[in-house]
């Protein structure tokens, strides 16, 4: 008889202090990360984020507003510094009455110190260990661990998850959640074994049902082999990693992406035109094999976790 109940809940500090079922935090993508995505996640027990990156203030106010409705489960928001085009944007966070943000894409002492006053608990993103050692100083409440191997935008000096996580782990108490790389229970294993836990996924979420992305860019991802990313921009600011196309082959040897190469981003995220713009995505694309629910993903990376962890106690 198949088993149809939901994977037993984790604890771990992440779970602890996100109030979640299991840690699995969704990445905030831009435009990408709102309601119909985030709701998913939370709902099947992980924490769904929605994204300030794209700078639609009205709309992400919108999509909270829509969280609200789609779920009664925790959910956080993402304050990715270099695209803020608001210098209200705490005020406008913590007007929302999330509990949860994660900052990322610049200094952790910038808006720590007022997301903590106003009693959220914060989490910064960090490519590196001078990185991490400056958000702990900043206050932060625990770490996102991004290895190079992740997709979007990129420290040009990336370290691999495999090489970034331990080195992190042995040089802070705070909690971490662990992001590049993961795609399955396999890999969520893999990154508690280096430290982390939770994790949290990126292109896994892209692919999945409920992703509001056009159907050509979740089918660029199945059909992706692990090759099949580019790095962008490794000479220069900001680091990209991104699907291999037309468009990213042509750029890979440039001294320099401007960005305006993202410039009918739309067209490629809703419209399919897989050219029209640059499509992120970290290599575990070539590990996605197919289109599934947000919740057959996280029952499936839960139920594989806790086998792949069952079957290690056999080396001890």
């Amino acid at each position: 008889m198949t088993d149809t109940s939901a994977p037993a809940p984790i604890r771990t500090r992440i779970t602890e202090l996100l109030g979640v079922d299991y840690p699995i935090v969704q990445a905030p993508m831009g435009w990408i990360a709102r309601a119909q995505l985030a709701s998913a996640v939370s709902n099947a027990g992980g924490m769904g984020i929605i994204e300030t990156s794209s700078g639609e203030l009205d709309n992400v106010k919108v999509e909270i507003a829509k969280m609200r409705d789609l779920t009664d489960r925790p959910f956080g928001v993402n304050i990715a510094q270099a695209f803020v085009r608001d210098p209200g944007i705490v005020q406008f966070v913590v007007d929302q009455g999330v509990r949860f943000v994660t900052t990322s894409a610049g200094d952790p002492t910038k808006y720590t110190a007022q997301l903590k006053a106003a009693g959220l608990t914060v989490f910064h993103v960090v490519p590196t260990l001078a990185g991490a050692l400056k958000a702990v100083q900043a206050g932060v409440d625990g770490l996102v661990v991004e290895g190079g191997e992740g997709g979007g935008f990129k420290n040009p000096r990336d370290v691999a998850s495999m090489v970034l996580l331990p080195l992190v782990a042995s040089k802070v108490t705070v909690p971490i959640i662990a992001a590049g790389g993961i795609v399955d229970g396999a890999s969520m294993a893999a990154a508690f074994a280096l430290g982390a836990e939770g994790v949290q996924m990126g292109t896994r979420m892209v692919s999945a049902a409920e992703s509001p992305v056009h159907l050509n860019w979740k089918q660029a991802i199945v059909e992706a082999a692990e090759t099949d990313t580019v790095f962008l921009n490794r000479f220069s600011k900001p680091g990209l990693r991104a699907l291999r196309t037309e468009r990213t082959s042509r750029l890979e040897h440039a001294d320099h992406v401007d960005m305006a190469e993202f410039g009918r981003a739309l067209d490629l995220y809703f419209g399919g035109d897989m050219e029209a713009a640059i499509a992120l995505s970290g290599q575990v694309a070539g590990r996605i094999e197919s289109v599934e629910p947000v919740a057959s993903i996280i029952d499936a990376t839960m139920r594989q976790f806790s086998q792949r962890i069952a079957e290690l106690q056999r080396f001890i």
